[in-house]
């Protein structure tokens, strides 16, 4: 997508690629061939069919000039961009039906940082078991361990549910609806 300074063909490709490595792998830490990962995420998920939500002017600016931009409330967009914390809210997005689980959101949480060595940094350290995962795994990021319980909880009536993607820098993880996500001290 030119309008974010993204080849339109190369970037998107490697992005979509990370992105199916990180929901394939759940808990592992990604790069995106570019930043604010935040940005490459959202111009590859989102086409003239999804629906979006968010406040970043510079993805608003750019789903628009790309003719892309098909704006929906939080609670029925396909996909949400979020910077920071939700409150809670996550727990109000759409979460798909039993027939098509498919139309549940994707959550996009552009947050400060996402690591895979959580102990060294001042970062949240979230265990992930489930599939794609063998035992449990660990990641690291900024975000409080009321977003966690909120996403939990959106994550709660599977098959239905959110996927949520955590963004930082050009590094993405993925908590796909079908894991299980807890804090890495309950787990221990």
């Amino acid at each position: 997508m030119k309008a974010l300074e993204m080849d339109p063909v190369h970037d998107t490709h490697e992005t979509f690629r990370s992105l199916v490595d990180a929901a394939s792998q759940p808990g592992t830490v990604q790069t995106i061939p570019h930043e604010p990962a935040a940005h490459a995420v959202i111009a590859t998920l989102v086409d003239h069919e999804v629906t979006f939500c968010g406040d970043d002017e510079t993805v608003l600016t750019a789903l628009e000039h790309e003719s892309r931009l098909d704006e929906a409330p939080f609670e029925t967009a396909d996909v949400v961009l979020v910077d920071g914390p939700t409150d809670g809210r996550v727990t109000d997005a759409k979460r798909g039906t039993l027939k098509e689980p498919s139309e549940g959101a994707t959550i996009v949480y552009a947050v400060t940082r996402v690591t895979d060595a959580p102990s060294e940094n001042d970062c949240l350290e979230l265990a992930v078991s489930g599939p794609g995962v063998q035992g449990t795994r660990t990641f690291g990021v900024d975000i409080s361990s009321d977003e966690v319980a909120a996403i939990k909880e959106a994550q709660s009536t599977y098959p239905r549910g959110v996927d949520v993607y955590f963004t930082a820098a050009d590094r993405v993880v993925s908590l796909p609806r079908a894991v299980d996500v807890a804090l890495a001290e309950e787990v221990a």
